[in-house]
């Protein structure tokens, strides 16, 4: 974890905690080492609740869609807390194996498998990134709802679900049981939603 995410973190907890109230529930189902952290995704905040519900030595890498580093500034930015750019569409060797390397040294990648902003379950298929990441290395991934489209002052409850690791037949999967394993994700994402952690 660099000095820089360490400022960045420390200067954006407070307003983000101030404009987007939540309350965390499920940190004790991340493993000690490598996860794939795989959240819903209906608001542009949702990398930056997701950041700021994880304690701040993390780790964390984010594999983010290209068009954002195309911004001189945004891109510099991204990159300095850890980012990393996907090409969406197709199949992207460098992101690939820029995500192998963060999960061989032990940080936690947050994907979402959904690969854009839906406002209601069903309206994207999950993509099979993190399927392939996981069963490729053997990773967990951990389910996490960070709520729907997040309004100023609503509050919000975050929660990570208990660890998953697709089991396949052979070395590596197959194009199936990556396509089972991305559904069962997303399925495992929305049933979190019923967990209500401000009772």
């Amino acid at each position: 974890m660099t000095d820089f995410y360490r400022l960045v973190y420390t200067i954006l907890a407070p307003f983000i905690r101030f404009f987007f109230p939540r309350r965390v529930v499920g940190l004790e189902n991340l493993p000690e080492g490598g996860a794939i952290l795989c959240p819903n995704h209906a608001s542009f905040w949702d990398p930056f609740v997701v950041a700021m519900a994880l304690p701040v030595d993390s780790r964390l890498t984010v594999m983010a869609k290209d068009e954002l580093f195309h911004y001189p500034v945004v891109g510099w930015f991204l990159r300095k807390v850890g980012a990393f750019p996907v090409k969406r569409g197709g199949s992207d060797l460098a992101a690939m194996k820029t995500a192998l390397r963060a999960l061989g040294d032990g940080s936690r990648l947050l994907i979402f498998p959904e690969g854009t902003r839906v406002e209601e379950q069903g309206e994207a298929e999950a993509k099979g990134g993190a399927a392939v990441l996981s069963t490729r290395t053997k990773t967990p991934m951990i389910p996490v709802w960070c709520g729907p489209k997040h309004k100023l002052f609503r509050r919000t409850t975050v929660v990570f679900g208990a660890p998953y690791t697709p089991q396949v037949a052979g070395r590596r999967a197959t194009s199936e049981e990556s396509r089972q394993a991305s559904e069962e994700i997303l399925h495992r994402i929305y049933a979190l939603s019923e967990v209500d952690g401000w009772k």
